[in-house]
């Protein structure tokens, strides 16, 4: 029914699904724009997924149903929710993968907000799961497209996955930041300029807690790349060529 609707309403482009392993334990960590994410992800991903959703969703019979049927692991947002955790981290040794929002809730304009530190607690106790970020934008538009009778475009970019490196010694709680906004610069980079909203320089960005696997590039410098060649000034010193381009 998802896949159905979503061929109705929505125009799909992804980019990056290869970058999802084939097996293995996997944080998918993405922003959250408003309820089509969820969805969308249950429906496109090439493996089965769970995620952490509000437990408010099962106040509302359908909902409640559709995120059972899902096998959403419920939280309790503003709280160290236990349960929820020893959930997820089964989830993950189980080889699973797992949705994660570190902002926390949806922005409904599609813009980044500041990340939570919950998605380290997970990642520093479930070292083998590869952090894979993913940005989805365009659907913030939906309700007003929707209302005009129009599809909407939505799209999903998956990056380059990493692992989280917290050296030795005791982590406090500004490394725990740190290292959320080092992931959240890495979902920044995925996006257009316009969505990264807190995340929008790129330039501070650090790595100092991330580790990508062999042949593996950083998602903020191929967007800091690929932004100086669009930049490169024109060489007023190279003689003009008539004719036809290569």
């Amino acid at each position: 029914m998802v896949k159905l609707l979503a061929r109705i309403l929505l125009k799909v482009e992804v980019a990056g699904l290869e970058r999802i392993p084939a097996s293995g334990p996997v944080i998918l960590a993405i922003n959250h724009v408003n309820f089509i994410d969820a969805p969308l992800l249950y429906a496109l991903l090439p493996r089965k997924i769970t995620g952490l959703a509000k437990v408010e969703l099962w106040d509302k019979p359908v909902l409640g149903l559709v995120a059972s049927s899902w096998r959403a692991i419920p939280i309790r947002r503003g709280e160290l929710d236990l349960n929820a955790v020893r959930l997820a981290l089964h989830a993950l040794r189980e080889g699973k993968v797992l949705g994660i929002a570190p902002e926390g809730t949806r922005s409904h304009h599609g813009r980044l907000q500041r990340g939570r530190p919950g998605i380290v607690l997970l990642a520093l106790r479930a070292p083998d799961a590869l952090i894979l970020p993913m940005a989805i934008y365009g659907h913030e538009y939906f309700d007003r497209n929707l209302r005009q009778l129009r599809r909407t475009e939505v799209n999903l970019v998956f990056g380059q996955g990493f692992h989280l490196n917290p050296g030795s010694g005791r982590i406090t709680h500004e490394m725990r930041q740190q290292m959320t906004n080092e992931i959240m610069m890495q979902i920044a980079a995925l996006l257009p300029p316009q969505y990264r909203g807190v995340y929008s320089d790129l330039t501070a960005a650090t790595e100092r807690y991330l580790r990508f696997p062999v042949g593996a590039t950083s998602n903020v410098r191929l967007a800091l790349n690929e932004r100086a060649t669009l930049q490169l000034p024109s060489r007023p010193d190279l003689p003009a060529v008539e004719g036809k381009g290569l």
